[in-house]
């Protein structure tokens, strides 16, 4: 909820406030019910964010605040996804420009030895060259 987006900006702030980090490239990753949490900190607090990896979850964020500062997001979620499904992400997908989004099929997480659960096969994203290159490639 708004409690745990409201933590995870704070834990942005911090290291931001702390650490030796560029303002202008700070992506944040959220999988399953993580990903419901940093949808709403991304939206909440888009200026602090370059781009964000949304994984094998659901959007609860705000995207007119997320579009109106260019935050890339890369949404991923298997097509056959049984904890969340991936229709709703599909229509984030359309409404927004932004965005990116890759929904694999049961094949490919077999092909990738991730198991018969698209809900947590999705995890293979993290290891994703190409993915990850999307994201890091976005700055403010």
């Amino acid at each position: 909820g708004e409690t745990s987006a409201d933590q995870a900006i704070e834990l942005t702030e911090y290291f931001l406030d702390h650490f030796a980090v560029d303002a202008k490239r700070v992506y944040a990753a959220g999988y399953s019910a993580g990903g419901e949490t940093m949808s709403r900190a991304v939206s909440m607090r888009p200026d602090l964010y370059a781009a964000y990896l949304h994984a094998a979850s659901q959007w609860d964020g705000d995207l007119v605040s997320v579009t109106a500062h260019d935050v890339g997001v890369y949404i991923y979620i298997g097509s056959n996804d049984e904890y969340y499904g991936s229709q709703q992400a599909q229509d984030t997908y359309e409404i927004a420009s932004l965005l990116q989004i890759q929904m694999p099929d049961d094949a490919y997480f077999a092909q990738q030895g991730a198991g018969g659960y698209a809900h947590a096969a999705a995890n293979v994203v993290f290891d994703d060259d190409e993915v990850l290159n999307w994201i890091i490639d976005h700055h403010k």
